[in-house]
């Protein structure tokens, strides 16, 4: 494989229609694609891809039911208490974005402990969006520089759109260069709307419970085929990389 994209994000789409086309509960849905998280991760590392960044619960999905919602929230820390190690033994580095106060005293004490494990790590930068949306991205970041203004250590006419970018979560690292969206929905559902701005998006119907190696490899061997411009011209890039 070549022309391999720096950084993967991952709308993990469709873990509900799995689990009742099976005739099964919701939360076994779930579980199944907390499956195929793992499995795409050791894929993604396998492949050399710097970072992965997986959409695991929005700002929106708080609306869903409230015992969904529970269960939602044991598994991520029943995931966090069986996968940190493993993480951390493959040398890969987590990190979670999102707005953090509505979490669980609990849950967000085993975040704390896995990132600061995991933080040394030089592999795969494995990132765990919950309660995040991209609206909350931007504004978060936009009242960080309205304060610098307020204090007189900044002048409004200095901001820019580096600026801004620069108080985006994880402004440190590369912006996704593929977006991949499960279960035939072609939405980005507020998912890091400043960053995916020059990302190439791949819609698969698959749904995320069967989002195998094999459906990866198609997703990038899709990349590699795009052409990525940035504004310019194909006659430009060739005349570039001559």
């Amino acid at each position: 494989m070549f022309n391999i994209p720096r950084h993967v994000a991952i709308i993990m789409d469709g873990n509900g229609r799995w689990a009742k086309q099976r005739f099964m509960p919701r939360l076994a849905g779930h579980r199944a694609g907390m499956e195929a998280a793992r499995q795409v991760v050791k894929n993604c590392a396998k492949r050399q891809i710097k970072v992965l960044s997986l959409f695991a619960f929005s700002s929106e999905n708080w609306r869903r039911p409230a015992q969904e919602v529970s269960h939602l929230m044991d598994l991520f820390l029943t995931g966090l208490e069986r996968e940190a190690q493993m993480l951390h033994e493959n040398n890969v580095q987590l990190r979670f974005i999102g707005d953090r106060s509505r979490l669980s005293e609990k849950l967000l004490k085993k975040i704390s402990d896995v990132e600061a494990l995991t933080k040394p790590n030089a592999g795969l930068v494995l990132i765990i969006a919950v309660d995040y949306g991209g609206q909350w991205d931007i504004t978060q970041a936009v009242q960080k520089l309205a304060r610098a203004v307020e204090d007189g250590a900044l002048r409004s006419a200095d901001i820019t759109a580096d600026s801004i970018a620069a108080h985006l979560s994880f402004a440190d690292l590369p912006d996704p260069d593929l977006f991949i969206r499960t279960s035939g929905e072609l939405r980005m559902s507020n998912f890091m709307l400043w960053q995916l701005a020059y990302a190439e998006l791949f819609f698969t119907d698959v749904l995320w419970p069967d989002f195998s190696e094999k459906e990866l490899d198609l997703a990038l061997a899709h990349y590699a085929k795009r052409e990525r411009r940035y504004g310019h011209s194909s006659e430009q890039l060739s005349e570039n990389s001559c």
